[in-house]
């Protein structure tokens, strides 16, 4: 796109929006116009109200009418997730008809259409994500997927692209989507000033996971196994031992293999692999030098790192495979 060509981002505000659904999206645009006048903003109802509350209880006015934009190509529509009450709500939807009339046209238009965390199930609603690959919130995917059976949704993927259809895995992933929206727009040394303004530490791709591996197998409360796991990450430069790990938990070797295990689900050395793989991603992405890389992941030799990146390479974003 040219910079001199303008384009429109419509911010569709439904009843009990998630702040950080809309705000998140909504103020790296703001950032990017900083950069780019021919960007405008605008903050729609979603039925053409003119007042709506968020979920956190705060108050979005003077929002414009819906029906009053006709998009284009070169048009963004996000539209963010809500109350899951509402989602689940039958007459909610019935009131929605119109603004899931409104949305396929602007689809057919050619307008980017990005939903944030539920929103995905307003695509769905509208038929949008029939036959089309699409994700939404880690919590919501089996419900999903049994209400939107011919909507083919991933799992543990941050955002899906399918033709001008963009679908987020939530909250924070919608600040990733809105800035490969960016990206596709004015290309990558602009997203980049972007990234830097607002200090994201690590851009993140559709190929990521929603759940880092410093998050996952943490779902459990057995507090010597947290306490190891805590240890691992925060130690991965050092060499670690059965022994020196069990000392650390008041454990024996084998009490604390075999509790790990039947804990997270894997063994203490698949987990320290993981550990390791996102680490070394995050540093290479960030363009930092294989020796360095491999002596910050506790490694001997840029050999074994990459002799540990093919073991995972399904994992790999596109750019390291």
């Amino acid at each position: 796109m040219s910079a001199d060509q303008s384009y429109r981002v419509l911010f569709v505000i439904p009843t009990q929006v998630h702040l950080l659904d809309i705000c998140g999206p909504a103020h790296l645009f703001y950032e990017a116009k900083q950069f780019d006048p021919s960007i405008n903003l605008h903050f729609v109802g979603l039925n053409s109200q003119k007042e709506e509350i968020t979920s956190a209880g705060l108050f979005f006015s003077r929002l414009e009418a819906l029906d009053s934009f006709k998009l284009s190509k070169n048009d963004i529509v996000f539209i963010p997730g809500l109350e899951a009450e509402l989602i689940f709500d039958e007459k909610f939807n019935q009131t929605n008809q119109p603004f899931f009339k409104w949305l396929v046209e602007q689809h057919c238009n050619g307008a980017k259409i990005c939903s944030v965390c539920t929103g995905a199930y307003l695509l769905a609603q509208s038929g949008l994500l029939n036959d089309k690959s699409c994700t939404t919130h880690w919590k919501y995917l089996e419900d999903f997927r049994n209400r939107f059976p011919k909507a083919d949704l991933k799992q543990d993927r941050l955002f899906v692209k399918t033709g001008n259809i963009y679908t987020s895995a939530g909250v924070s992933s919608g600040i990733d989507l809105a800035l490969f929206v960016i990206e596709e727009h004015h290309g990558s040394i602009f997203a980049a000033k972007i990234a830097k303004e607002i200090v994201i530490y690590l851009r993140r791709t559709e190929d990521d996971p929603q759940l880092s591996v410093f998050l996952m197998y943490r779902n459990h409360l057995e507090n010597r196994i947290h306490k190891t796991q805590d240890y691992l990450a925060q130690h991965l430069d050092k060499k670690m031992k059965i022994e020196q790990l069990a000392e650390l938990v008041h454990m024996s070797p084998r009490n604390l293999t075999r509790q790990f295990k039947k804990t997270t689900g894997i063994t203490i050395g698949e987990y320290v692999d993981k550990l390791r793989v996102e680490k070394a991603i995050q540093l290479l992405l960030d363009g930092q030098k294989v020796d360095a890389v491999s002596l910050s992941c506790g490694l001997a030799s840029s050999n074994q790192l990459r002799s540990l990146l093919k073991k995972y390479k399904g994992v790999l974003p596109n750019t390291l495979s």
